[in-house]
């Protein structure tokens, strides 16, 4: 059984005294319906789901008049079952089948007699129109693929053993060589496996990396049927683009060339099938910037991205040769280190990190510049053992205009600092999250004869 952190967020959603209805958002196979099936059953005394996929009738529920005493006695007529006020979830699964119970949503959390979730794939959530979205009435929570905390636990890796090596990242001494020789080891499973849920559970289970590349292939499978179920008459640019993702991160600066496609491509006329790819979270774009200064999306230039796959093995499964072979043999060529850009790409957007990164002619190019907390933060991803050169790093960090404090480097080694720069293992980015306010924060507002 998987954890997952989307559980936590669940329950701390259910002891909220001014709940909204909470939509659990995210791109298909991350396992949103198995975590709120388990949530619902072991938090509530009674549990409702219906599927507007395989029970497309039920969307009659929410057909006429939309307030609330109505729907709750259509709601109970479909289910045939008693609702204890208070104790009641109701789930409504695939909602972007049906547009009507997003608008009657504002209805049932002003009522307050039951919770609900909703939850829809963003490949599908906002193909149908919906009248009036149920601003103010709605929580978004957006799930991911397993990041490598949850890639750990699900392979054996004790919460003690986590807890030490969080406190090891906080306090920025060196790993055990035992303990960072296995971790190292398991992130390269990490890496060809990635965090589809049916995946790293198979994984787990057999450790057969074929059996893991057919659900990977499925999983591939269905995204390009989605492609052709929800996009408009851009499917075409939409699919060349999707299935170019692998040949272009292997390509030498790792950037997005429309002229790959076709010689006569321009990014006026695709901008909005890059753009259905990442609202779909099939893709993450990740943007250059002219310099790395914050507020860094003044410095955004559009027409120049990467396109990173929203799964690290999905993205070797895509790639052509048995690349999953040649990692776990040992063989760390060049390909590594596209599919570990990918990883960490993967990783930052699952901690809300936006995606951006600086190439500069005289200066060169950083793998990732983020925002954490007040700082501009570059960071560089490094496969092999050279990893303490790193010039564009450098060079970065000497421009004192840019005022940043910083630098990290992610590679096999211990950790350790010199000078402004930080060396962490692969896989403390399992800890590297952004610096924002505290969950509660109060103020005194003391103003006296306003």
């Amino acid at each position: 059984m998987l954890y997952r952190k989307a559980y936590d967020y669940l329950l701390k959603w259910k002891n909220k005294t001014d709940k909204k209805a909470l939509l659990v958002t995210g791109t298909r196979q991350i396992g949103k319906t198995y975590i709120i099936r388990k949530f619902a059953k072991e938090n509530y005394q009674n549990f409702i789901e219906i599927n507007f996929i395989t029970n497309p009738e039920a969307s009659k529920i929410f057909d006429g008049d939309l307030n609330a005493d109505t729907l709750i006695i259509n709601l109970t007529a479909y289910s045939r079952k008693s609702l204890q006020k208070g104790n009641t979830l109701i789930f409504l699964d695939e909602i972007q089948e049906c547009p009507s119970a997003r608008i009657a949503i504002k209805f049932l959390v002003d009522d307050g007699r039951f919770d609900y979730i909703e939850s829809g794939s963003l490949l599908g959530v906002n193909y149908k129109e919906v009248k009036s979205y149920p601003v103010g009435y709605e929580e978004i929570y957006q799930m991911y693929p397993l990041d490598f905390e949850e890639f750990s636990t699900a392979n054996g890796v004790q919460k003690e053993t986590i807890e030490y090596l969080r406190k090891c990242f906080e306090e920025k001494a060196e790993v055990s060589e035992a303990v960072h020789r296995s971790m190292l080891k398991l992130f390269g499973y990490y890496v060809i496996v990635g965090g589809m849920p049916a995946v790293v559970q198979r994984f787990a289970d057999s450790r057969d990396i074929g059996e893991v590349l057919k659900i990977q292939t499925d999983i591939l499978a269905l995204y390009r049927q989605d492609i052709s179920k929800y996009a408009d008459s851009s499917k075409e640019k939409i699919k060349n683009i999707f299935d170019m993702i692998p040949a272009q991160l292997n390509a030498k600066n790792r950037r997005f060339k429309l002229s790959d496609i076709k010689n006569s491509a321009r990014m006026l006329r695709y901008e909005t099938s890059f753009n259905w790819l990442a609202d779909a979270g099939v893709a993450l774009p990740c943007y250059n910037i002219t310099e790395p200064k914050l507020p860094l999306e003044l410095n955004l230039q559009n027409s120049l991205f990467k396109l990173f796959f929203c799964d690290t093995g999905l993205l070797c499964a895509a790639s052509m040769g048995n690349i999953q072979f040649d990692i776990l043999a040992g063989d760390l060529s060049v390909n590594m280190g596209s599919i570990l850009e990918n990883v960490f790409a993967q990783e930052l957007v699952s901690k809300h990190f936006k995606l951006r990164y600086f190439n500069k002619k005289n200066i060169g190019e950083v793998d990732f510049i983020v925002q954490r907390g007040k700082k501009a933060v570059p960071i560089e991803i490094k496969s092999g053992n050279d990893f303490k050169k790193h010039k564009a790093l450098d060079n970065v960090l000497s421009k004192a205009e840019w005022k940043i404090e910083e630098g990290i480097v992610f590679c096999k080694g211990n950790i350790s600092i010199e000078n402004n720069v930080t060396y962490l293992p692969w896989y403390m980015s399992m800890f590297f999250k952004d610096e924002t306010l505290p969950e509660h924060l109060k103020v005194d507002l003391d103003i006296v004869n306003i």
